[in-house]
């Protein structure tokens, strides 16, 4: 059986791979358009989904049972939707914004219920 923090791994390297690309590509074109993108595919790619999964493998019984799957699957949706949203809104689809904004709630309440995750791995009676 895959553990949810194999599959946090893995995503980090695939986002720190992007994101690494795209800062190259915005470097030899002297294009900083994307910068947001650029910033946003690091921190909340490569950055958290590698914290996410570090987490836990240092603490196996955090990823017992079905809700860690709730936040994986938040996190990766409202992450590639948000950073598609993110790189249209900068290249000036400005009508973009509010969805913009409503996606990145689905970042928040991945960390809301990763936060639950945590407290109830951590909290000690």
């Amino acid at each position: 059986m895959t553990r949810v923090s194999d599959r946090f791994l893995q995503l980090a390297v695939l986002a720190a791979l992007t994101g690494m690309g795209l800062g190259i590509g915005m470097g030899i074109t002297e294009n900083l358009q994307l910068q947001a993108v650029h910033a946003h595919i690091n921190l909340l790619g490569w950055v958290s989904m590698m914290l996410y999964g570090l987490f836990y493998r240092v603490v196996p019984k955090a990823a017992e049972g079905l809700l860690p799957a709730v936040p994986f699957w938040l996190t990766v949706i409202s992450f590639v939707v948000m950073m598609a949203l993110l790189a249209a809104v900068k290249l000036g689809a400005s009508a973009l914004g509010m969805p913009l904004g409503l996606i990145s709630l689905g970042m928040v309440a991945a960390m809301a219920v990763f936060a639950v995750i945590v407290f109830r791995a951590t909290w000690r009676a």
